[in-house]
């Protein structure tokens, strides 16, 4: 499997990419896999807090409930509204059209966050 090169991972396997001070940030494919069919979203309110490490959301599946986790701390500046009515944009497009979140970076460093070397590592060893 692999991952995106121009983005940065959680242990938690989601994704962040960062533009221009803003953090976009979604789950893997790897996790998705993991998931089976998604369910549903829950995701946070725009303007509600994010700190790093902690569950922001969760996400649903015919498996499972499981938490999301912020990579970031900062403000939540927007949510994908397109996953309430079509949460299997996120099994369809992990990368793409299935993002969840945008987070205004509040200082911190996605240098802490994994390579995809690391993360492929990380993957390769939960398999």
């Amino acid at each position: 499997m692999e991952f995106p090169k121009d983005l940065r991972y959680t242990k938690d396997h989601e994704w962040a990419r960062l533009r221009d001070g803003v953090v976009t940030v979604g789950v893997t494919a790897f996790a998705v896999e993991q998931l089976g069919d998604i369910t549903l979203v829950d995701l946070p309110e725009v303007d509600s807090q994010a700190q790093a490490g902690e569950a922001f959301g969760t996400i649903e599946s015919v498996k499972s409930v499981s938490d999301l986790f912020a990579p970031v701390d900062g403000k939540v500046t927007a949510v994908n509204d397109q996953l309430e009515d079509r949460p299997e944009l996120v099994n369809e497009s992990p990368y793409g059209d299935g993002w969840l979140v945008t987070i205004e970076v509040d200082g911190s460093d996605l240098e802490s966050l994994l390579d995809a070397a690391a993360y492929t590592e990380l993957v390769a060893q939960e398999q």
